[in-house]
């Protein structure tokens, strides 16, 4: 349904995005992550074809967005940066001229501004207008405007942006539902969204995707993937360790804390053992109490401060060896 090829945004001199491409099918949520100033919102632009791209391209359900852009357009709900919307309207005048532009009229525009209301929860607050809106409800507004026209595609630039945890819950999970039968794709910077909505992430650095797979396929990715992070009691640090370091599958053992009760430590496999690693670390202790023993799943903010900050990660494992 979304398919951008080698897409290119200059401005000036600076290369905001820089050859990136990739797609999304319908029944996927796509995750487009990346540190502030990395040219997330810039491709949403392009993508939406609220700005032309300088080179590459934009298909929208097979319509060139450039060649085709009403065509394209039809196809798309679009939720921008910052969420605009007329702050004299009304909510309900706001969705009433939003599916009037998508030409919708009579019984159908009344059915449509009924469903986008009823899920984004907005019945409380119809007639109030927008500039007395909390943060909140004018989030959910701009959201529902996205919606009104039933759209095959959502392009969403930070949907949960100011909502309170319980919003962003509501949000998280009407995005999973319409993703069922959607092609969606929506920029964020919070991690925790990756696995509360996303089918699958990709992360932009410097205008360029640096990754692109599975929420699982990313943890994978993560220094921790695979790591056994245990607690011993009545042992000292150095006992533990060097009952590690005999191990045949441990890399290096890291000591995480330790006092007069116990020592928690953390073991790094050499490579991946399926599982091998917790199992013979146990039958090694044998004989010491263990209190904890766990293998680590790998982390989505590890890998991404790797592999967005490589600079910065080196500069402190440097620090560390020193």
């Amino acid at each position: 349904m979304i398919k951008v090829e080698n897409l290119v945004k200059t401005f000036g001199t600076k290369r905001a995005v820089d050859g990136v491409s990739f797609s999304v099918e319908r029944g996927e949520v796509l995750g487009f992550l990346g540190p502030n100033g990395a040219g997330k919102s810039t491709t949403m632009r392009m993508i939406t074809g609220f700005i032309p791209p300088t080179s590459g391209r934009v298909l929208v359900g097979g319509f060139d967005m450039v060649e085709k852009p009403t065509a394209a357009k039809r196809l798309i709900g679009y939720l921008p940066e910052n969420a605009p919307a007329y702050s004299d309207m009304t909510v309900y005048g706001f969705l009433s001229f939003a599916a009037e532009v998508r030409g919708l009229r009579g019984s159908a525009k009344k059915q449509a501004i009924h469903r986008a209301v009823e899920m984004c929860f907005l019945e409380p607050v119809l007639h109030q207008t927008v500039d007395t809106l909390s943060k909140g409800y004018r989030h959910r507004t701009c959201f529902a405007q996205s919606i009104i026209h039933d759209p095959e595609v959502l392009v969403l630039d930070e949907p949960t942006d100011g909502l309170d945890p319980n919003q962003k819950h509501e949000v998280r999970g009407l995005i999973r539902q319409m993703g069922e039968k959607k092609a969606i794709i929506f920029s964020t910077h919070i991690l925790e969204e990756v696995d509360a909505a996303c089918s699958r992430a990709i992360i932009i650095d410097r205008g360029r995707v640096v990754a692109n797979g599975t929420p699982a396929e990313l943890r994978r990715r993560s220094e921790l993937a695979g790591a056994v992070t245990l607690r011993v009691s009545g042992v000292n640090g150095a006992a533990v360790r060097e009952r590690l370091s005999q191990l045949p599958t441990v890399k290096r053992t890291t000591i995480l804390e330790e006092d007069n009760h116990a020592v928690t430590a953390r073991a790094f496999p050499k490579s991946d053992v399926n599982g091998v690693l917790a199992r013979s670390i146990a039958e090694a202790m044998q004989g010491w109490r263990i209190e904890e023993l766990h293998t680590e799943e790998g982390r989505l903010d590890e890998v991404f401060r790797s592999i967005t900050m490589p600079d910065t990660a080196e500069t402190q494992e440097a620090s560390k060896k020193k």
